[in-house]
């Protein structure tokens, strides 16, 4: 029997492989619901209402549950500090972000009563807004749902 990959690796794993190196792990994948998407902005905000968006769409969760999308807020916010290395600012700091996201939605407990949680990764470049003064970043953030 495989063993079940954490939520967050997952997040890690689908925001940073291509289809084709995503492929062994698959299985892991039917465990979870998740979706990915891109951000590429000198606004926090936008980012942020990207993955939200996004989040919705894919119903990884439900607009109509203020705890849902609190946790995954807080998630987004958790993994931006290490993409920003802890300072939440890119266009007043003259910087910007071209990102992608993976969002992963699970349990990841053997004891279900622990319930879900929603796992953030972004992968991509940050630096100045000037093309190739740019540089590799990733951030995770994980959040229990309620």
């Amino acid at each position: 029997m495989t063993q079940k990959i954490p939520i967050g690796k997952l997040a890690m794993l689908v925001v940073s492989l291509t289809p084709a190196e995503l492929e062994p792990f698959t299985s892991q994948l039917k465990d979870v619901e998740y979706c990915q998407g891109r951000a590429g902005s000198m606004n926090m905000q936008k980012v942020i209402s990207a993955v939200e968006t996004a989040a919705k769409r894919s119903q990884i969760i439900s607009d109509e549950l203020y705890r849902e999308t609190h946790a995954l807020y807080h998630a987004i916010l958790e993994a931006l500090e290490g993409v920003m290395r802890g300072q939440l600012g890119a266009g007043d700091m003259m910087r910007t972000v071209g990102l992608r996201f993976a969002i992963v939605r699970g349990s990841p407990y053997e004891q279900l009563d622990e319930g879900e949680w929603l796992a953030v990764a972004f992968y991509g470049t940050i630096g100045a807004p000037v093309k190739g003064l740019e540089h590799e970043t990733f951030g995770l953030g994980i959040n229990h749902i309620g």
